[in-house]
Formats: C-alpha cells, structure tokens, sequence
C-alpha cells in the first residue's frame, strides 16, 4: 500500500510547525488560514492546496517546494539533478552567446562548486 500524500503533507507540517515552536493559532495568524483547517491538514483531513502550502510554508519560513514534494504535487529531485538540469537550461538557450553561456556557468559554479 502506498503512503497517503495527505496524511504525509499534514503530519510534516505539525512536524515543522513544531520545530518553530508555533501553536495552531500562531500559525493561523502568520498565514491568513483558519486554526480549524490547518489542524484539519495536519490531521490530514484535508488535502491543501498548492496556494494554501504556499501560505504555510511561508508562515513556517520553509521551502514551499518541499511542501509540494510532501503533499505529491511535485516529485522529488533526486540530489545533484537539479545542479545538472541548470548547467544543461544553460548550455541549451539558444538566446545566450557563448561567452554568456560561459559567464553564467561560471557564477553558477562559484555558488554551488564544481
């Protein structure tokens, strides 16, 4: 059986709402959503929105595209694809000269190493 996407989303967010040391209602108040429907996510009553994970995640001062990947909107990113989906949307823009190409990869790489 696989796991449940809802369930998932919600109890990492009680997770993360308590590594903030945020109550239910704190939380509510950071974020515009009403207490009852995020202890409905957490509980994992309710399936959220990206809009609403959005909000949550910017209330949680956390990665909105972790929430995504939590909730099943977004698949995860195996580690280093991203780092080569960049270099290869680089190397492929055909509105990009060369010398730019080489610019952008080099300021890329003095950020995220070699």
């Amino acid at each position: 059986m696989s796991p449940n996407p809802v369930s998932d989303v919600g109890s990492y967010l009680k997770e993360q709402r308590q590594q903030a040391e945020l109550s239910l209602r704190q939380l509510a108040e950071r974020t515009g959503i009403s207490n009852p429907y995020l202890s409905q996510i957490e509980r994992g009553l309710k399936r959220p929105s990206a809009e609403i994970l959005q909000a949550i995640a910017k209330g949680l001062r956390i990665s909105a595209e972790q929430l995504y990947v939590q909730a099943g909107i977004l698949d995860a990113v195996p580690d280093g694809a991203t780092e080569l989906d960049v270099r290869r949307a680089i190397k492929a823009d055909p509105r990009l000269t060369d010398r730019q190409r080489k610019a952008l990869l080099d300021v890329y790489e003095s950020f995220v190493g070699d």
